[in-house]
């Protein structure tokens, strides 16, 4: 890897190019503001063209056969990004705001040992299965099923956690067989750039098998979902962009996963620990400045204790303030760019237009003259349709509420269109009676930890559809093929 951490190069059919109109655009550090570099502003030839590399590679290579080579390349990349830990460290710090502590986490050091996991899994995977001899309609047959790969497969990535991201979905799908056209975020490129320069340099992945294509327009990628070279499309991203993507896929009856938007409950019931509790949840929104889409945001906690819940979440907050994301003991980074700053600024103004009080934060950091920073907020006093409520801000914001009891407690987490995630603190009975009661595809209990490349990730209602991550999301890339002889 060369001196400079970012590669403003993209990745098409097996060459490390620069955009065929010349053009580029600054990636920013959101805790300087300054620019680190630039990244290639594809033109729309750019994409026709790794969209062309990507199917040509399906289906004139044996990457699609060849199991002990997806195997292979997925143990190579993961061994030069372990070889390349700390530039990608600096780098991701640099580029996402990512607090330091948290690339030890799911920024970076986790995703990485996934591409491990999915090689094992792919490894040992029972792609065909003999199902036997049978009499359907009076004809002896001999049947097997068959796990084939999709096809091409469009990924398209948001800014929040890109290594996280990008290779939850390269991962398996490439494990599965599938070749990868990556569409990341105009505001992390190099997080993308930077694995298709280790997969050309590092890794014996043929041409076209993965295309990493950058552009400085939010929806440069929209092709992907309408081309018919293009099989399947994987998106994450917001709920409104997900609905686009999923009506746009359907004139091609593509397949689509989305993981979309969250808002996720906090629910704290009367017999939990109660300051453990409300320390965790402040923590949790603050960390990576609330941009995580699993992130819990309304914390609920009994109303007897109403008044306590809120004095020991503002103490925590109080200690948990934006900072430098270079500096280990920072949890709360910067925001990823100004105009990510002034939405979540919005949401803290329509709170109190709403009829909420903001107990502690709400505005910038008096000690930050230059980044995209917003202090860690608690609002309280908001009605159950207020919009800062039931919209997702992606900021440092919890919203705190009361309930009366656990029926009300589930009505209330239950109450929003979303259902990601969610958290329950309380005697295990109760809180395990309680998690079984949400509506959501992943629950904590007591603080345990649902995180982890085994565990499927994915959303009820309007937060997705399909799951990533574990076997389930390994098998979002792959069709099944029934196959019968004569017995």
């Amino acid at each position: 890897m060369s001196d400079a951490f970012g590669e403003e190069r993209m990745l098409i059919d097996g060459a490390l190019v620069a955009s065929s109109s010349g053009a580029t655009y600054p990636t920013i550090n959101p805790a300087t503001e300054e620019t680190l570099g630039v990244a290639a502003d594809a033109a729309p030839g750019d994409l026709d063209g790794a969209i062309a590399a990507a199917r040509r590679a399906f289906d004139e290579s044996s990457w699609s056969t060849d199991v002990s080579l997806r195997v292979r390349c997925l143990r190579q990349l993961k061994q030069a990004m372990t070889a390349h830990a700390d530039e990608l460290r600096a780098m991701t710090i640099a580029e996402t705001g990512s607090p330091l502590f948290f690339t030890r986490s799911a920024a970076l050091d986790e995703p990485v040992t996934s591409l491990g996991w999915v090689a094992d899994l792919a490894e040992g995977y029972e792609w065909t299965t003999d199902l036997g001899t049978a009499t359907p309609l009076g004809m002896p047959a001999h049947r097997w099923v068959r796990r084939e790969p999709t096809g091409v497969v469009a990924a398209i990535t948001p800014w929040n956690v890109p290594h996280q991201i990008n290779l939850a979905k390269l991962g398996p799908a490439l494990a599965a067989g599938n070749t990868v056209v990556l569409k990341p975020a105009p505001d992390t490129p190099w997080c993308a750039t930077v694995l298709g320069r280790l997969i050309a340099e590092e890794t014996d992945m043929p041409a076209g098998v993965v295309n990493i294509v950058t552009s400085s327009v939010a929806d440069f990628g929209a092709p992907l979902a309408t081309d018919r070279r293009v099989d399947q499309v994987s998106f994450t991203g917001s709920t409104d962009t997900g609905r686009t993507v999923m009506a746009a896929a359907a004139g091609t009856v593509k397949r689509v996963f989305l993981e979309l938007g969250g808002k996720s409950a906090f629910v704290v019931l009367d017999d939990a620990d109660l300051s453990a509790a409300c320390a965790t949840a402040a923590f949790m929104v603050c960390t990576h400045a609330g941009q995580g889409c699993a992130i819990t945001t309304r914390l609920i906690v009994p109303r007897e204790r109403f008044d306590e819940a809120v004095d020991l979440t503002a103490g925590t907050l109080q200690g948990l303030a934006a900072g430098d994301p270079l500096d280990p003991g920072t949890v709360c980074g910067p925001l990823i760019s100004e105009r990510q700053r002034a939405r979540v600024e919005s949401y803290i103004r329509l709170a109190r237009e709403e009829g909420g009080s903001i107990v502690i934060g709400g505005g910038r950091p008096a000690d930050r003259e230059k980044g995209y920073f917003v202090e860690p907020t608690l609002v309280v006093g908001l009605k159950g349709d207020a919009r800062v409520v039931r919209e997702e801000i992606f900021g440092p914001v919890l919203v705190m509420s009361a309930h009366d009891g656990d029926d009300d407690a589930v009505g209330r987490a239950n109450d929003s269109s979303y259902g990601l995630s969610g958290s329950v603190w309380g005697g295990r009975d109760r809180a395990m009676a309680v998690a079984a009661r949400l509506r959501t595809g992943t629950v904590g209990v007591n603080g345990g930890v649902w995180y982890s490349p085994d565990v499927p990730f994915g959303g009820y209602k309007q937060s997705g559809l399909g799951r990533e991550m574990g076997v389930a999301g390994f098998e979002e890339y792959l069709e099944t093929k029934s196959i019968a002889e004569p017995a």
